[in-house]
């Protein structure tokens, strides 16, 4: 059974950084393209970003730009989300997600993931 965890979360104060891993059992992680999506208090759940199933390509929503980084480690099942230069409004619960089987390229539409994990909270705050 296919499954994500989430971990690396915490809290951290303004212009500080945290690396999020999205651990993967139960599936080959090489055939999936993985997204990272958020969803602060009374917000609808976003995408953050998504990196292809292969890396070669990644995606980042406008806000994240410059600041967060995607990366992913096959061999280790694993896919990091790096986050630099952190703002309070990226307070948020962070989730990882997975495309259906044989969708290998990147999408940030919450619809187009199927498998989800169970979320890390990341505070931003002095």
């Amino acid at each position: 059974q296919l499954q994500l965890v989430e971990s690396g979360g915490g809290l951290v104060q303004p212009g500080g950084s945290l690396r999020l891993s999205c651990a993967a059992s139960g599936f080959t992680l090489d055939y999936y393209a993985i997204g990272w999506f958020r969803q602060a208090p009374g917000k609808e759940r976003e995408g953050v970003s998504c990196i292809s199933s292969g890396g070669g390509i990644t995606y980042y929503a406008d806000s994240v730009k410059g600041r967060f980084t995607i990366s992913r480690d096959n061999a280790n099942y694993t896919v990091y989300l790096h986050m630099n230069t952190l703002k309070p409004e990226d307070t948020a619960v962070y989730y990882c997600a997975a495309r259906p089987l044989l969708f290998r390229l990147c999408t940030l539409s919450r619809a187009d993931f199927a498998s989800w994990g169970q979320g890390t909270q990341v505070t931003v705050s002095s």
